[in-house]
C-alpha cells in the first residue's frame, strides 16, 4: 500500500522549489464543482507558498491534452487525466503531479506522481474526492491552509459524496468536516434538506429542491403552494415570507406527509430518506448568502462550469466575494433553468426512454448538452420511481462523438462496476471510466450501436447474476 504522506509530500517539494526558483505553476483542472474546488484549492495554497500559478478548466483532458501542457511549468493535472500517466511522463518527464479520484489502473498505483486515494486504500467514490486529496497537499504545504477545509466539504457535496447514514460524509470527508468544525468555520446539523433553505421562502424551497425529483412538485410553484396550504403551514409571519429555515420539527414532519401524496409505498420511504438529512453550513458566508449552505456552493461551481465560466467558480472559492457572486448566483438560475427544459423535455418525449427491470436508457440527443449529461443523469436517478435501477444517458459530444452518463439509483444493488462498464469504450474508440456508481465515456458516432449492445450484455449479465443470487 503506498503511503500517502510521501506522494503529497512530493507535492510540496516541487512547489517549494518553483517559489524559490520563479518557476511557473500550471494548474489543470475539470469543470465540474470537485474540479473547480479542487483548482482553487492548490491554487491558493500555491501562491501562499510564495509560486506563480495559473489555473485553467476543461471538460476533458486526454492524449493530445497531455502533449500541449507548458514543459516550461511544473504541471498539477486535478480530477481530469486519469489513465495518462504514460503520456504525461513522455510529455513531460518528472514535472507533473495528479491529484484525482477516479479508479486507476495497477500502473498508476504505483507512480508516486498520482495522488489518489485508491493507491493509499480510501474510496475515491465516497471517502474522499479530488477537493478531499487537494486539501490534503494544501494543509502539508503549510498548516494554515486549514481554512481551505470548507472549500473541500463543498467539492465532496458537489460530487455526492454524502453517501453515509442520514446522508452525511465519511472517511476523509468527514475528518476535514470535523476540522472545519473544529476552528468555527463550519456548522454540521440535521434538517430538512431544500434547496436554498435559508434564503429561500418555504415554497421555493420546495419547488426548487431536486434531489428527490417528484414529479408534479419539483418547479410546482402551485403545487407547493397548494401542499403547504393543505398542511396548514403559516408561510408568512410578522408580514414577511418565512424562510425554509423557520420550520419547525412539526411542520417539517407535516410536509414530508403532504410529499408523500405525490408517490406511493417505497417511494415515500425514499423522499423521507434523501430530503432529511446532514447540513452542511459555511459560518463565515453572510446570513442571506446561498454560499452558506455547501450544496447550494456546490450546484453554483457546477452552475459556472456548465455555463463555460468555472474561472467564476475558482475566484469564488479563493474568497473573492464581490460582484463575482452576483454573477455566480445568476449562473445558478441559468443552470436550474437549463435543468428544467431538459428534465421537462425528456419527460414529454417519451420515445426518447427505454426501460428494462435493470437499467433505464435515454436518448437525450438534441435535448442535453455534453456539459450536462452528468447533472440529467443524477437528477433522474434520483426520481423515487426509478429507485433501485440504472441509469444510462447518451448525447452527442463534440467531433462526431456520443457522451455517456451513467449512475447507480437508491437501492440499487447490482453487483455492475460502472467505472468498469464505461471504460469497455476503449473498445469502441473512446474513453471511459469513474466510479461503481457513477461513471462516463465518450465514443465514436459510429460506434454507437456497438456500444449500446455492449452495455446490455454487461448490464443484463449482472441482472441474471443477481436473480440467482
Amino acid at each position: 500500500m503506498a503511503n500517502i504522506s510521501e506522494s503529497v509530500s512530493l507535492l510540496t517539494e516541487k512547489v517549494s522549489e518553483c517559489a524559490a526558483s520563479g518557476r511557473h505553476v500550471s494548474i489543470t483542472t475539470h469543470i465540474d464543482s470537485d474540479g473547480i474546488a479542487a483548482g482553487a484549492i492548490v491554487a491558493k495554497a500555491v501562491i501562499r507558498a510564495g509560486a506563480r500559478c495559473g489555473v485553467h478548466a476543461q471538460k476533458e483532458f486526454d492524449a493530445g491534452s497531455a502533449k500541449s501542457l507548458a514543459k516550461s511549468s511544473f504541471n498539477i493535472v486535478i480530477d481530469v487525466g486519469t489513465g495518462l500517466s504514460a503520456e504525461l511522463d513522455t510529455a513531460l518527464g518528472e514535472d507533473w503531479v495528479m491529484i484525482d479520484h477516479h479508479q486507476i489502473s495497477d500502473a498508476e498505483m504505483e507512480n508516486p506522481r498520482v495522488l489518489n486515494p485508491w493507491r493509499y486504500g480510501i474510496d475515491g467514490g465516497a471517502e474522499a474526492c479530488s477537493g478531499s486529496m487537494a486539501y490534503m497537499a494544501a494543509v502539508d504545504m503549510d498548516r494554515r491552509n486549514v481554512d481551505l477545509g470548507p472549500v473541500a466539504v463543498v467539492a465532496a457535496l458537489g460530487d455526492r459524496q454524502d453517501r453515509g447514514p442520514d446522508r452525511s460524509l465519511v472517511g476523509k470527508n468527514a475528518e476535514i468536516a470535523a476540522k472545519a468544525q473544529e476552528i468555527g468555520m463550519l456548522k454540521v446539523d440535521k434538517d430538512l434538506l431544500l434547496a436554498g433553505r435559508e434564503t429561500r421562502t418555504i415554497r421555493d424551497a420546495l419547488a426548487y429542491t431536486t434531489r428527490p425529483f417528484i414529479e408534479g412538485l419539483t418547479w410546482n410553484t402551485g403545487a407547493c403552494e397548494e401542499l403547504l396550504k393543505k398542511s396548514k403551514i403559516e408561510t408568512k409571519a410578522g408580514g414577511r415570507y418565512r424562510m425554509a429555515s423557520e420550520l419547525d420539527e412539526q411542520e417539517k414532519r407535516t410536509i414530508l406527509e403532504g410529499m408523500a401524496l405525490f408517490t406511493t409505498g417505497a417511494d415515500a420511504d425514499a423522499i423521507a430518506t434523501d430530503l432529511v438529512g446532514s447540513t452542511y453550513t459555511l459560518t463565515r458566508e453572510g446570513l442571506q448568502s446561498f454560499l452558506r449552505d455547501g450544496r447550494e456552493f456546490a450546484a453554483a461551481l457546477n452552475s459556472c462550469g456548465r455555463a463555460s465560466k468555472p474561472g467564476i467558480g475558482v475566484v469564488l472559492c479563493m474568497g473573492d466575494r464581490t460582484t463575482i457572486v452576483k454573477e455566480a448566483q445568476d449562473a445558478l438560475e441559468e443552470y436550474r433553468k437549463t435543468i428544467h427544459d431538459c428534465m421537462k423535455r425528456i419527460a414529454s418525449e417519451r420515445w426518447r426512454i427505454e426501460e428494462s427491470k435493470a437499467c433505464v436508457m435515454i436518448n437525450a440527443e438534441g435535448v442535453v448538452s455534453e456539459s450536462m449529461t452528468g447533472t440529467i443523469s443524477s437528477m433522474i436517478a434520483g426520481a423515487p420511481s426509478n429507485a433501485g435501477k440504472i441509469i444510462v444517458l447518451r448525447s452527442s459530444a463534440d467531433g462526431g462523438r456520443v457522451k455517456f452518463s451513467s449512475r447507480k439509483s437508491r437501492g440499487c444493488d447490482k453487483s455492475v462496476n460502472l467505472s468498469n462498464i464505461m471504460n469497455g469504450a476503449s473498445r469502441f474508440d473512446g474513453i471511459g471510466g469513474g466510479h461503481e456508481a457513477s461513471a462516463g465515456a465518450r465514443i465514436s458516432k459510429s460506434k454507437l450501436n456497438g456500444f449500446l449492445d455492449y452495455i446490455e450484455e454487461n448490464v443484463s449479465r449482472v441482472q441474471g447474476a443477481d436473480s440467482h443470487s
